[in-house]
């Protein structure tokens, strides 16, 4: 989870500075126990603050739980060892809960951004009544804090990713699951709060599942310095989400990234969202597998029969992949001739299909996108990394926050997971 570390300029009063100085000292031991080992004086020379003000700042965040010392460390550097820093792997994390059509996921991160708990469900949620498969999600979310709670963490917490068109706390309208205008986060909040008596409620946001999966390859995959991409994720349908200089773009509704319900053929098959021809209705995980002749085996293990499959040479199955390649790319394209992003990122089902879904979306790419820019070989067309995925990204969201104000969520204060 990279992140700018800016002094606050000099008029914020003192409570302010403070509190915005505990950030940074507590992001740069986060950023600097990725590559190595933290000391005192390595944090100051980061953030630019003098080494006393960061010893106070380390002093509180240890008192608080957000940080531990592990021992000595040699800079190899003349003058006395200094004492490696770490944040704790104990205390303050974030849980995220995904709702899929196939499956709910749930998943705990702590401060270091490590997944330390996860739990999926399969199921099918089509056709489910709203507040039945939000009440499924929230025990599975309320199984998780209890297998959190016995290593000592504490989602302060919960981000909970959905499908579809998501504001304001509501499912506006997602065709898969058969949902319009569902009020999912306060049903999911209020079904937590149920499961836990005697517990403070948590506090629950809610956010689009591809836009958290792309997050989670921002902060956890194998991106490297590319910070502007697109993110497509395929499922039963496909979602797709922008994100430019390492920000996500989510659009003047919070709709951005809607890719699967682009039109490829205005003749097309019809589409649950009420048009026709949609990427989803060649690209989708559903349309794969009818593709493919794979009947009445659908979720994960259709995919990894579809994958196997393609990996024996069977003709239609890669038939199947390589069209809904040439389908991606064909799409993609258009998205790319749009925002020239660095990288296209491709997740979900497609991670596993790239060696043949791959060649034809990319020279449907290199054929499409403006004055060449695009070569099949170039490394732009990727797939996510294992990290990359939306419960995981959800659960981000959550430490971003305690990051951005450790005081808010020190012991004490805030809702508590425990």
């Amino acid at each position: 989870m990279k992140s700018i570390l800016t002094p606050l300029g000099p008029k914020a009063d003192k409570d302010t500075v403070r509190r915005h100085n505990l950030s940074l000292v507590l992001r740069a031991v986060r950023d600097e126990g990725e590559r190595g080992e933290a000391t005192r004086a390595g944090v100051a020379a980061r953030v630019g603050l003098t080494r006393a003000a960061v010893s106070s700042l380390v002093e509180q965040l240890m008192d608080s739980g957000f940080l531990t010392e592990s021992g000595k460390t040699f800079s190899g550097q003349a003058g006395r060892p200094g004492t490696a820093l770490k944040v704790a792997r104990t205390g303050p994390a974030g849980l995220g809960v995904e709702i899929n059509v196939d499956y709910v996921s749930a998943c705990v991160v702590d401060l270091a951004g490590t997944g330390r708990v996860r739990q999926t469900e399969h199921l099918d949620n089509r056709g489910a009544p709203p507040g039945e498969t939000l009440a499924r999600a929230a025990r599975l979310a309320a199984r998780t804090l209890e297998s959190a709670a016995e290593q000592e963490l504490r989602p302060v917490g919960a981000t909970l990713a959905l499908p579809g068109l998501v504001s304001g706390g509501s499912v506006r309208q997602a065709p898969n699951l058969g949902w319009n205008e569902v009020p999912a986060q306060k049903v999911f909040a209020d079904a937590l709060a149920a499961l836990r008596p005697g517990h403070p409620a948590l506090p629950v946001a809610s956010e689009n599942e591809a836009n958290l999966a792309a997050l989670a390859e921002l902060w956890f995959g194998g991106l490297e310095d590319v910070r502007s991409f697109l993110y497509l994720t395929g499922e039963i349908g496909v979602g797709g989400a922008l994100v430019l200089n390492g920000e996500l773009l989510r659009g003047a509704h919070g709709f951005a990234g809607e890719i699967g319900h682009v039109v490829v053929d205005p003749a097309g098959p019809e589409c649950r969202c009420g048009s026709r021809g949609c990427l989803e209705q060649y690209a989708g995980q559903t349309a794969l597998l009818r593709s493919a002749g794979i009947e009445g085996l659908g979720g994960a293990g259709g995919v990894l029969e579809l994958e196997r499959r393609a990996a024996s040479g069977d003709r239609r199955a890669v038939a199947a992949v390589r069209e809904a390649g040439r389908m991606l790319g064909r799409v993609l394209s258009g998205a790319v001739n749009l925002v020239d992003p660095d990288a296209v990122v491709l997740g979900g089902i497609y991670r596993g299909l790239m060696p043949w879904l791959s060649p034809p979306a990319g020279e449907e790419l290199a054929g499409r996108v403006v004055s060449g820019l695009w070569s099949p070989g170039g490394g732009r067309l990727r797939a996510s990394s294992a990290a990359g995925d939306a419960a995981r990204g959800a659960a981000a969201l959550v430490v971003q926050n305690v990051l951005d104000d450790p005081v808010a969520y020190a012991d004490g204060a805030g809702a508590s997971g425990g």
